[in-house]
């Protein structure tokens, strides 16, 4: 899944949300559910995301929604093969990147 989100250092919950196509409350729903998910909070309480907590967000989504993990299988996955799991997701992220710019690609030669 390619995630269209700006460069920034933090995101708001909501842009989160809305880039991964889910409601803001299965955000934090799956905060409280993975422990790797640790978004800073400002003096309101408004959740901030950083790169990493995105990151994070991409592999869950892909073990969850993409090849239908319970949260349970997802959590374990996760434990069993940390580093496994984390390269597999970085390489899918760039594949998608370079799907993305060769669609470009494409679109710009017809």
């Amino acid at each position: 899944m390619h995630i269209d989100l700006p460069e920034k250092r933090y995101y708001k919950i909501g842009e989160v949300a809305s880039a991964f196509g889910v409601n803001t409350s299965h955000i934090r729903f799956w905060e409280n559910e993975f422990d790797i998910l640790k978004p800073k909070k400002n003096k309101k309480g408004n959740r901030l995301f950083t790169q990493e907590d995105i990151k994070n967000l991409k592999l869950i989504y892909h073990l969850v929604k993409e090849k239908g993990f319970t949260l349970e299988g997802a959590k374990n996955k996760m434990k069993e093969q940390p580093k496994a799991v984390k390269n597999n997701q970085e390489i899918i992220t760039r594949l998608e990147a370079i799907k993305q710019e060769l669609i470009k690609i494409k679109s710009q030669i017809d």
